[in-house]
């Protein structure tokens, strides 16, 4: 039994995972709320103690946050925490960008597709919108834009008369009224953005890719978008539990 984390500015989600590397437990909880009096009553639903683990492997974008789990996990629990980018993982991945500056949550996702002989454009709707791009077993990079909850909540912050909006599909360009005039935008333009994106990035590199989408948004343009794509909520904690085989 091992546990894995995906620490993202966000929410954190910490998984037990059992022998057949399937989730058992899951929490999420809100990463900027993180002490040790949060953790100690979330996890407790995880029932920790009637497992063996000796093992917690985290991927995390928030080192504040990952430094009280690390804490707090072996104190309480005597588990040893690794951070994903600290492992040897050479032997699973190719990387081709500076080690230093990708998110380990990205390498997670990469991780998780990087035995397989095709080509993955892995579109993470997180609180950036990340397009990361895996040909064969090589990471090469990709692209960072605004995450759409941020860019909406930015939004409704800055403009006074734009009230609290939920995002949905909208067949409609043209809004009748300040809601759908915002949500026409945020739907046609973040759709607009992916189509394009992927388009550049199939002219530049001269490949096909299978499409995997994942994250808080992927639900709302998993069928909208011209290319056939594959939603996969769980592909960080994939790559995660599959990066376990790296520690000794």
């Amino acid at each position: 039994m091992i546990i894995v984390g995906d620490i993202g500015n966000t929410e954190t989600k910490i998984c037990i995972i059992n022998s057949k590397n399937k989730i058992i437990r899951r929490i999420i909880i809100d990463t900027k709320k993180i002490n040790s009096s949060l953790l100690k009553k979330s996890t407790s639903s995880l029932n920790i103690q009637n497992y063996l683990i000796k093992k917690f492997l985290i991927c995390s974008v928030v080192p504040k946050a990952y430094d009280k789990i690390k804490i707090f996990f072996n104190k309480i629990y005597k588990i040893r925490c690794y951070e994903l980018k600290n492992l040897n993982l050479k032997k699973l991945i190719k990387i081709k960008v500076n080690y230093k500056q990708i998110g380990s949550d990205r390498l997670a996702n990469a991780i998780s597709v990087s035995n397989y002989k095709d080509n993955f454009i892995i579109l993470d709707f997180g609180t950036a919108t990340t397009f990361d791009v895996l040909i064969k077993n090589t990471y090469h990079g990709g692209v960072i834009a605004p995450g759409v909850k941020l860019s909406l909540n930015t939004l409704i912050d800055k403009a006074t008369q734009i009230p609290s909006i939920n995002l949905k599909k909208t067949k409609k360009v043209i809004g009748l009224n300040t809601i759908s005039a915002v949500r026409a935008g945020f739907f046609w333009g973040y759709k607009g953005l992916i189509d394009n994106i992927i388009k550049l990035i199939k002219k530049e590199t001269k490949l096909s890719f299978k499409i995997i989408i994942t994250g808080g948004f992927s639900n709302l343009f998993k069928n909208s978008i011209k290319t056939k794509v594959l939603l996969n909520k769980d592909i960080t904690i994939n790559g995660l539990i599959k990066a376990t085989t790296l520690i000794k």
